[in-house]
């Protein structure tokens, strides 16, 4: 809230405190709108100035609280600030062969990563970001190097392999720039002969930054990155110990963006939904990279208000170990394991 003289007062101002006489009588109701009727009874009775309701004030839910505050405003700017200068230097790259310049490209991930006190904070502001439908794909490598940089602390990562991680966000994903944005980001499930084309993505990224002279563990991961430990993945169909290390955490975060970023069609998934898929999809990952991600993400939640399927308002109190997804919760005077009652899902973060 703000405090606003009586005289800036303008229609349609929410009063966010009840406004009372020098006699402490209710004067006005909090929730009140201002009109002409109330800043003529405001000026009857004295009254100097007003607590006004801000934009804050009014989100109801934990993302919604992010997206108002100052610190994603601040994020959100210096991302549109940034996000052309990327953009340019890659398509420099795709259509000139200009080689990138690494220190712009660590400059961009310290200007924008540096917006955040911490990861966490930083994976909402990226979860509130939703660009243009032009930007979609760089996006989404800038997206996946920001993230990376998340994921390879919490994994206590060296700072050499977190740097040349990071570099693999950049540049992972650029083959699908050479690919019709419609297709690409296609609302509705491809048709076979779709997908198949869709995959070509990995080849033509890897042909584009083969010759650069880059770590071959960032080539790797743009050949690789849709590789799985199971052997269902592609180009190759490899398995575990077969794919590049780096491959293998690309993997992870280009899951993790794909399903938190918002798209016209749909809204971000929440963290417990996101979990929730990666446990569905375990045997495509290495679970010693895997694991420790979703228990951080899992954790985070601690103490959240969240909304069931049923509309019950509860309180995450505890994470299962044994199934992250599914924690304890505390409803009214009841604790409820959500792992015994999988009809109950958790539909909102508040």
């Amino acid at each position: 809230m703000k405090t606003v003289a009586t005289l800036a007062l303008k229609p349609g101002m929410i009063l966010g405190e009840d406004v009372l006489t020098y006699k402490n009588e209710l004067l006005l109701p909090k929730n009140t709108k201002v009109d002409d009727i109330v800043v003529a009874k405001l000026n009857r009775y004295s009254i100097m100035c007003v607590q006004i309701m801000e934009e804050a004030d009014f989100a109801t839910t934990h993302f919604e609280k992010v997206r108002v505050s100052e610190g994603f405003k601040r994020f959100e700017e210096k991302y549109n600030i940034y996000m052309p200068m990327y953009k340019k230097m890659i398509n420099d790259l795709i259509y000139t062969g200009k080689s990138l310049d690494q220190n712009t490209l660590f400059q961009i991930y310290a200007e924008l990563s540096g917006c955040a006190k911490n990861g966490e904070l930083l994976l909402d502001y990226l979860y509130n970001m939703l660009p243009s439908e032009d930007d979609l794909t760089y996006a989404h490598c800038v997206n996946s190097a920001l993230i990376a940089g998340v994921f390879g602390t919490w994994l206590g990562l060296p700072n050499k392999d977190i740097f040349t991680l990071i570099f693999c966000g950049f540049v992972y994903d650029i083959g699908k720039l050479l690919l019709p944005p419609q297709l690409i980001w296609k609302p509705d499930r491809l048709t076979d002969e779709e997908y198949e084309f869709v995959k070509t993505h990995v080849i033509r990224g890897y042909h584009i930054i083969k010759d650069q002279g880059f770590d071959d563990n960032i080539i790797q991961a743009a050949l690789q990155h849709h590789e799985r430990c199971d052997g269902t993945g592609y180009p190759k169909g490899l398995k575990d110990n077969e794919i590049n290390q780096y491959a293998k955490y690309m993997s992870i975060i280009d899951a993790y963006e794909a399903m938190t970023s918002a798209r016209t069609y749909r809204s971000s998934l929440i963290p417990f939904k996101v979990i929730e898929n990666f446990e569905r999809s375990a045997s495509h990952y290495n679970s010693i990279i895997l694991n420790p991600i979703l228990s951080r993400i899992a954790n985070s939640q601690l103490g959240m208000t969240v909304r069931l399927n049923n509309d019950q308002i509860a309180e995450i109190i505890l994470i299962n170990q044994q199934k992250l997804s599914r924690p304890l919760i505390k409803c009214g005077d009841y604790v409820i394991d959500l792992i015994k009652y999988p009809d109950l899902q958790i539909e909102a973060v508040l």
